[in-house]
């Protein structure tokens, strides 16, 4: 059964709270065991609405989960989605304020920044090239509101706490040398991801559905029957191509894309 509006609601403060006190809350899906994927996506919406109500200004959208092995790891097929503000950006080679975090990690990926505005619901990648102005590579920086592992029960946790959780996002830096969509074979772009110095991740971003732009068109469709679309001058973050690397205050982050140039963020 569908949760109430009242559960809802009541859901976005207490994720609201602990990104304010930096107080994980239990797990969504503990709490309410017949949560759906559209209960964890009006959470975040409620969340979002608190956190435009409160002077943010949304400028895009993440794409997370996928690929083929996180996705089979939380039993789902599809990726899952959450919304970027104006809060969220650091500068290329800049600060990231740790005390501002519960438990963060990074991820590497691709950018698009939106020049059209771009609608489903038959949305193709190629609509996607079309409508992007550029794309650049992009740092992800992840945090959790919601504990990963239940104290009681062991439990990891699922789809629905990710989702809640605005899809695990909490930042966004963006670097390198912008590429236009159609001049790049965005499969082939590639990075090595070092902290302090040593070598972490690798990978491609044909990791992402095979290609990025796939990724966007997948989000453009799924969010078009709420009458959403990608607009001007937003950023989407396509997803990652290597696994999550965990971050602490003191830690140096840098991406290093070859051709595309380095992006990279300090822990302070």
């Amino acid at each position: 059964m569908a949760l109430t509006t009242s559960e809802i609601d009541a859901a976005a403060a207490r994720l609201h709270q602990a990104e304010k006190t930096r107080v994980q809350i239990r797990q969504l899906s503990q709490d309410y065991p017949g949560i759906s994927i559209a209960d964890a996506y009006a959470i975040q919406k409620a969340w979002i609405g608190i956190k435009v109500a409160g002077g943010r200004i949304v400028r895009g959208h993440k794409i997370g989960l996928t690929s083929k092995a996180m996705q089979s790891a939380l039993n789902i097929d599809e990726p899952d989605s959450g919304v970027l503000l104006d809060d969220m950006f650091f500068a290329d080679g800049g600060l990231v304020p740790t005390d501002r975090f519960i438990g963060l990690r990074i991820e590497a990926e691709l950018a698009f920044v939106m020049k059209h505005r771009l609608s489903g619901p038959s949305c193709t990648m190629f609509d996607v090239l079309n409508a992007t102005d550029f794309v650049t590579p992009a740092l992800e920086i992840l945090d959790t509101r919601i504990e990963r592992v239940d104290p009681a029960t062991k439990a990891a946790r699922k789809i629905f706490d990710t989702i809640a959780d605005n899809a695990a996002n909490a930042g966004i830096v963006l670097g390198g040398r912008p590429m236009r969509p159609l001049d790049t074979d965005l499969r082939w772009v590639g990075a090595m991801v070092h902290r302090n110095g040593q070598l972490e991740e690798t990978g491609l971003a044909a990791g992402v559905l095979n290609h990025p732009a796939t990724s966007v068109a997948w989000l453009a469709n799924k969010i078009a029957p709420h009458g959403l679309a990608l607009e001007p001058g937003q950023v989407v973050l396509a997803g990652s191509f290597i696994r999550p690397i965990e971050v602490k205050k003191g830690d140096t982050i840098q991406a290093d894309y070859g051709p595309w140039g380095t992006v990279s963020c300090y822990f302070a």
